[in-house]
């Protein structure tokens, strides 16, 4: 039997494997996108301008144009921040990722359903086995191989595709687990609501070291939240969640949960011919959550370093990768890092964090930061004000009250 081969086999069909097979499908490579079936991301699914223009995202697939945002401490003090000069996109995931997978496809990749089970080499390539699920029980369906000259493994935290190819580190990753709810937004709603406004909230019963968010879908909702603590009912806190803002009642239409890595992997290859992307790689940015923006660039860098190693045949091209992503976004994780850890561990240092975000400053050059992804150099008296501030926060002489 005559075996199928192509250039690229990508695993996973979200943000990050979309793009990397539309980047290679653009490079005049033979790629198979290989996706699971009605896989949707638990995601309040917030994307910046940067974005939307670097990926030329069409307006019609924002369900919502966020203006503002509001922080929410555990003594229930609410900060609202303006979003100036501009708005943060929202989008629905399963609408989004479908329209970047069928891009990728007009683009000229081949798409696929399929779960994928495990690869192995065989002489100069890589046997790739998955399997498409019959009508009967999980176990049933029908497996099928199909070989590559590199794999790139967009399938999620704890990538099947990096514990396979013997990606160091993948195994051992630390994560946040996620829970939504997309809900309908019922006719009549509170008076404290603004469906242009991202709600976070910082508060224990709705998560005990990360934070809890609404956010608008123009006639739908995403509530949830997310913590490392296992034994966390992430389930019950989004039930509260709803509870507290008048929502208990309203139409569910779909939930979703996963785990959301930590932070960047220290090696995204395995040295040889598979290279990770996205969530598989770590680039969720920390404190804040958001990986769509990082998953596209992640995808997009995955895919150029494969296009190289297939130019050169030296594995260590697929190095490019990381070291590319990490060039541009070492130092804004590692800060996001550090604030996750000092400032999310306890009540009261979460109490500090929103009496911070009151600071017109830290709004701005966040935003700024946010919007543009890069840390803002400029204004440097801005950032003189905020370490000074911080620092008083961080010794206890600022007053949370």
């Amino acid at each position: 039997m005559e075996r199928e081969i192509f250039d690229v086999v990508v695993v996973g069909g979200g943000p990050a494997g979309a793009t990397a097979a539309e980047t290679l499908a653009k490079q005049g490579k033979h790629v198979l996108l290989l996706d699971r079936d009605g896989r949707i991301k638990p995601c309040g699914g917030a994307i910046p301008p940067r974005l939307i223009k670097d990926y030329q995202i069409p307006d019609n697939l924002l369900v919502a144009k966020a203006t503002s945002a509001r922080m929410v401490s555990p003594k229930n003090k609410k900060v609202d921040i303006p979003i100036e000069n501009g708005f943060v996109g929202m989008v629905d995931r399963g609408e989004f990722d479908e329209w970047l997978r069928e891009r990728a496809k007009k683009h000229g990749a081949i798409r696929r359903v399929g779960n994928f089970t495990t690869l192995k080499e065989e002489g100069d390539l890589i046997k790739i086995t998955y399997r498409v699920r019959g009508k009967g029980d999980i176990g049933d369906g029908v497996q099928s191989d199909v070989y590559a000259k590199a794999v790139v493994g967009a399938d999620g935290a704890k990538s099947g595709v990096g514990r396979a190819a013997g990606v160091p580190g993948c195994s051992e990753a630390n994560y946040v687990f996620a829970y939504h709810e997309i809900i309908r937004k019922p006719q009549s709603t509170g008076n404290d609501y603004d469906g242009s406004r991202c709600d976070v909230l910082y508060q224990k019963d709705i998560s005990p070291d990360f934070y809890g968010w609404v956010f608008p879908h123009g006639d739908t909702l995403s509530i949830g939240t997310g913590s490392a603590d296992k034994g966390f009912s992430l389930r019950n806190a989004v039930g509260k969640l709803r509870a507290d803002i008048g929502l208990a009642d309203a139409e569910l239409i779909r939930h979703e949960g996963a785990p959301l890595p930590m932070k960047p992997l220290k090696r995204w290859d395995n040295g040889k011919n598979v290279v990770l992307a996205g969530d598989a790689a770590g680039v969720v940015a920390p404190a804040s959550g958001e990986g769509i923006y990082y998953a596209m660039l992640g995808g997009q860098l995955a895919a150029e370093a494969v296009g190289e190693y297939l130019a050169t045949n030296q594995a260590s091209k697929l190095q490019l990768a990381r070291k590319r992503f990490m060039k541009e976004h070492r130092l804004p994780f590692i800060v996001l890092g550090v604030m996750q850890y000092f400032w999310y561990t306890t009540e009261k240092r979460r109490e500090s964090f929103v009496k911070m975000c009151e600071d017109k400053d830290v709004q701005r050059l966040t935003f700024e930061s946010y919007m543009n992804k890069k840390l803002v150099r400029k204004k440097p008296l801005a950032h003189i004000k905020i370490f000074i501030k911080d620092m008083g926060h961080l010794l206890g002489i600022a007053k949370t009250s």
